[in-house]
C-alpha cells in the first residue's frame, strides 16, 4: 500500500476538498488528485463523490478515514516518542480553543520551555473544538466547562465569570451591574448554538424564568462586539475576554452565578505522549471544583 496515496486521501477527507488539502500538504492539486485517483484505481473502488469543487466521502471512504486517523495518529505518537529521547527538540503540538485569551499565554509558556516544537492553533466554538479533538485533528483543547466524558483527560486551571456588555450610549452605560431579570424583553446578541458562553447564559435565564425579547445570533465573537457597539442589543462575554474598547461598557450580573471553569483536555490515550504530557505539566495552578 502506497503511503503517499493514503496521506493524500486522508488530507482530502479531513479538509473537505482537493484545493485545501493540496495547500495543507504543500503539493499541487493535480499531484494530489492523481494520488487519490491512483489509490482508487489500484483497488477498483470509489472513495469520494465529486460534487463541483467539493467532495463527499462514500461509505467505504468513511471507513478508510477512521483507519487513517488512527494510522497517522500512531505515526505522530511514534515521532513524539523518538523526539522525547532528544529532549523534545522536534515534533508538533496542535491546539484547539474557542478563544485566544487563555490559550495564547499557555502556548507562550510552552514555547519558552520547548522552542523547537512546532505549534499550531485553531479556533471554533466549543462543539467544533471538541469534535476536532475526538477526530484527532488536534492534540489538546482549551475550553470552558468541558463535559464529563470517559474518552477525555481534562484538567481545570482557571475559573471564569460571564458578564454582559452594552454600547456606550445605552441606558445602562452608567451602571456597574444589573440583575438577571433586567434582561427580560431585551434584545440579546449571542454566538451560535455550540458556544459555551451562550449555553451558560441561556441556562441561567431559563432557571430564573427570564425570557429575552429576541436573540440575534451571530457566528463570530468579533461580529457580536461590532453589533453591540452599533446599538443592536446586549452581548454576553467572559470578563477576561472583554478587553479595552471605548465603545463598550461591561456590567456584572450580580444575582446569577455565571461561572465557568477553564480546562485543558486531551484524549485519554494521548495524555502520556511526551509533547502532550509536557503541555499539561506547564498548566498554571489548578482550581478546585
Amino acid at each position: 500500500m502506497n503511503h503517499a496515496q493514503l496521506r493524500a486521501f486522508h488530507a482530502v477527507a479531513e479538509e473537505g476538498g482537493f484545493t485545501r488539502a493540496a495547500a495543507a500538504l504543500n503539493v499541487t492539486q493535480p499531484t494530489l488528485s492523481g494520488q487519490v485517483s491512483a489509490l482508487e484505481e489500484s483497488y477498483g473502488v470509489r472513495l469520494f463523490e465529486r460534487r463541483g469543487r467539493g467532495v463527499e466521502l462514500t461509505d467505504l471512504g468513511r471507513g478508510l478515514l477512521d483507519i487513517t486517523r488512527r494510522l497517522f495518529d500512531l505515526e505522530l505518537e511514534a515521532d513524539q516518542l523518538l523526539s522525547a529521547a532528544r529532549g523534545l527538540k522536534s515534533g508538533r503540538l496542535r491546539v484547539g480553543a474557542d478563544a485566544p485569551y487563555h490559550v495564547i499565554a499557555l502556548l507562550a509558556a510552552f514555547n519558552r520551555h520547548y522552542p523547537k516544537i512546532q505549534l499550531s492553533l485553531s479556533f471554533g466554538n466549543s462543539e467544533r473544538v471538541l469534535q476536532d479533538l475526538f477526530n484527532r485533528r488536534s492534540d489538546v483543547a482549551v475550553l470552558p466547562d468541558i463535559p464529563s466524558d470517559e474518552r477525555l483527560h481534562a484538567v481545570a486551571f482557571q475559573r471564569e465569570r460571564i458578564g454582559v456588555f452594552v454600547d456606550r450610549d445605552h441606558d445602562w452605560a452608567g451602571r456597574r451591574s444589573i440583575r438577571l431579570r433586567d434582561l427580560a424583553d431585551q434584545r440579546l446578541i449571542l454566538r451560535e448554538p455550540g458556544s459555551t458562553t451562550r449555553a451558560i447564559f441561556e441556562q441561567a435565564m431559563a432557571a430564573a424564568g427570564v425570557t429575552p425579547g429576541a436573540v440575534l445570533e451571530i457566528g463570530s465573537r468579533e461580529a457580536v462586539r461590532e453589533a453591540v457597539a452599533a446599538g443592536l442589543g446586549i452581548g454576553a462575554v467572559f470578563e477576561s475576554e472583554f478587553g479595552n474598547d471605548d465603545r463598550l461598557h461591561l456590567l456584572a450580573v450580580r444575582d446569577a452565578g455565571l461561572l465557568a471553569t477553564e480546562y485543558a483536555a486531551c484524549l485519554q490515550d494521548r495524555q502520556n505522549t511526551p509533547i502532550v504530557h509536557a503541555f499539561f505539566e506547564l498548566l498554571p495552578a489548578k482550581t478546585g471544583g
